[in-house]
């Protein structure tokens, strides 16, 4: 496994001549040369990847098994000359049965021989005339291959189409990735039930799956086929090729091996799958390859891996979460039995999605907007701006509209507590922020209704919340909800706007600058106290964030990924030093996390203390805090 737990893997789909054993093998040599100098570790090859898939009763003729046990040996010797393991498609005799295989080579030798297990018989496929299917009475698919610790599965077209693939059995008995090498030809529809097939079974398997199947130069006598190469993991395509090409192809990736570890470490009931089936009969092929030293990643690390990335679905995708928000206060109302909501409204990001979940929850539960009271407490920091801004959305969205200044009522806390109103300090800032908390918890005494908190998840693992003011509401409808997602929400609310002001207001709101404005206005009026000045960027928080509650990495391993996600962004230095903050303010503020109000989850992070973290509120960060410093 290379050093930064990726194990790069290729899919190829090379130039093939049906019968013309010398010129597909030339093609794969060739092809594996350029994969060797790309520092990829295994190639996979379409199956009967040697002869052509399409020969026929070729198959029983003599000279054509010859020419392809002959080519076998030619590929053993040159897999000396270079680098990775490649697993090839050849017929294979054993035992006076005829095999359709998977071959691994690598190292000058002859690693593995696979069968394929399931062979189809039926409409323009008839394998059974010139194959035996893989069985526990001749060969068998029994082999797992060992590459530097990584373990690969290998099986065959037809066999990822039946209800209880090998692949399955493989996966349970440990191998990381596998393999597939097939012969698949097209037909109207096949192609994107294939490729939902493959990533249900990366999934299903928690791992990775690598798919290679024939393409131009097979025989069109009844057949066509589109020579795909697909490597997909844990659900998701990493790398997928442009179909129907007459030249030699394919498709590079690195495995996330660290991410599959740790899915499966974490899943108890894989493991216990895993248990329940016979997984027994595997063998264990061990095969060395040296690592590239290249530090390029054949893999895409999206900065913003919380915010949706592929614009084909985020209608769906933001109706999704907006939907889960919606379902989890609705729920809350009809059980207290409560028809009012008081919210605090800032101008911010985070208030405002609040809001727009509230009204829509209203709407869905037919509850009229006027029971959401909107409260909008100016002080010491607001601005003409985000005061504005308060007003407007909630005139737009058809809400009770209370304006309660705070100055006053913190200017004679002070007097009372003894601090100076000049002190800008910790005191000075959450002195406002708790008197906010009261005056909303009183509201809602006063009109029999539930305060509904504001707060997002960034800020939850930041701890960037003061406790007992923002930090305490009576449903936390954003707790799920990152800062990164809060902007897009927000955005995306904006374009799907029903009138021009609302629209307005809503793309402005997601343009302010992020401040909890605790602290007075420059002398132009405009926000001083920027939140990401004093935390950091939320996009590199968010990142930090994801990868260390999805997948549990190290500080390390977490700082390599965003210098590559925000290359050209941020600097090493400005990453090392935001990472450094994240981790010692995530340990340093769990105890406001310990305590939080209820709210609904929304993705594979929640920081809830009643589900997805737990975590003492004294445990020690210097592990973390270590490795930071070493970066």
């Amino acid at each position: 496994m290379m050093n930064t737990g990726y194990f790069r893997v290729a899919a190829a789909v090379p130039s093939v001549n049906v019968a013309d054993v010398e010129h597909n093998v030339e093609s794969i040599i060739e092809t594996c040369r350029l994969l060797d100098s790309k520092g990829v570790m295994l190639a996979v090859f379409p199956e009967l990847s040697i002869t052509g898939y399409t020969c026929g009763d070729l198959f029983h003729q003599e000279r054509l098994l010859e020419a392809a046990d002959a080519a076998i040996d030619r590929l053993r010797e040159f897999s000396a000359t270079i680098n990775l393991v490649f697993i090839v498609g050849s017929p294979v005799r054993h035992g006076g049965a005829l095999y359709n295989c998977a071959i691994a080579i690598g190292g000058g030798e002859i690693l593995a021989v696979t069968p394929k297990t399931y062979l189809p018989d039926y409409n323009e496929f008839y394998e059974k005339r010139w194959f035996t299917p893989g069985n526990d009475t001749g060969l068998r698919n029994d082999t797992i291959l060992d590459i530097n610790g990584v373990k690969i599965g290998i099986e065959i077209c037809e066999d990822l189409w039946t209800p209880m693939p090998p692949s399955t059995s493989a996966a349970l008995a440990g191998a990381q990735i596998l393999v597939n090498l097939s012969a698949s030809n097209d037909i109207i529809g096949k192609y994107n039930y294939l490729i939902d097939l493959i990533k249900r079974q990366s999934a299903s398997c928690v791992g990775a799956y690598v798919y290679a199947s024939a393409g131009y130069g097979e025989s069109s006598t009844d057949l066509v086929f589109d020579g795909k190469a697909v490597i997909a993991e844990n659900g998701s395509i990493l790398a997928i090729n442009k179909r129907w090409q007459h030249e030699p192809n394919f498709v590079i990736a690195d495995i996330d091996i660290a991410a599959i570890n740790r899915d499966r470490m974490h899943l108890m009931s894989f493991n216990d799958c895993g248990r329940a089936n016979n997984t027994d009969k595997y063998k264990y092929i061990y095969a060395d390859v040296t690592p590239s030293p290249d530090d390029e990643l054949y893999r895409t690390i999206h900065p913003h891996p919380f915010v949706p990335s592929d614009d084909k679905i985020i209608d769906e995708r933001c109706e999704e979460i907006i939907n889960i928000q919606v379902a989890g206060l609705a729920r809350r109302l009809e059980a207290t039995k409560t028809k009012h909501l008081v919210i605090g409204i800032s101008g911010g990001l985070d208030s405002t999605l609040a809001l727009l979940v509230a009204a829509k929850t209203f709407d869905r539960i037919g509850i009229d907007r006027k029971g959401i009271i909107g409260v909008t407490m100016p002080g010491f920091g607001t601005t003409d701006r985000t005061y504005t801004n308060a007003i407007s959305l909630m005139r737009a969205l058809g809400i009770t509209v209370r304006e309660i200044p705070i100055a006053d009522a913190v200017i004679q806390h002070f007097n009372d507590i003894g601090h100076d109103k000049n002190n800008h300090d910790v005191t000075y800032e959450n002195s406002q922020a708790r008197e906010r908390t009261q005056i909303l918890m009183d509201i809602a005494n006063q009109t029999g209704a539930m305060v509904l908190g504001t707060g997002d998840l960034s800020e939850l693992a930041l701890g960037w919340a003061t406790y007992n003011g923002d930090h305490m509401s009576m449903y936390g409808v954003n707790a799920g909800i990152p800062k990164t997602l809060v902007k897009y929400l927000v955005r995306w609310f904006a374009l799907n706007s029903a009138t021009e002001s609302e629209r307005d207001t809503l793309l402005d709101i997601v343009d302010t600058p992020i401040s909890p404005e605790l602290i007075p206005a420059d002398e132009q009026g405009n926000i001083k106290q920027k939140t990401e000045d004093l935390v950091g960027p939320y996009e590199l928080h968010d990142f930090f964030l994801y990868y260390t509650l999805r997948y549990g990495f190290s500080p390390r391993r977490i700082f390599k990924m965003a210098c590559k996600a925000f290359d050209g962004v941020y600097d090493r230095e400005t990453i090392k030093h935001w990472i450094t903050t994240f981790f010692r303010r995530f340990f340093n503020q769990q105890f406001k996390r310990s305590c939080l109000p209820d709210g609904p989850k929304v993705g594979s992070v929640c920081l809830s203390p009643r589900g997805d973290w737990r975590m003492p509120s004294d445990a020690s960060s210097r592990l973390w805090l270590d490795e930071c410093e070493k970066l």
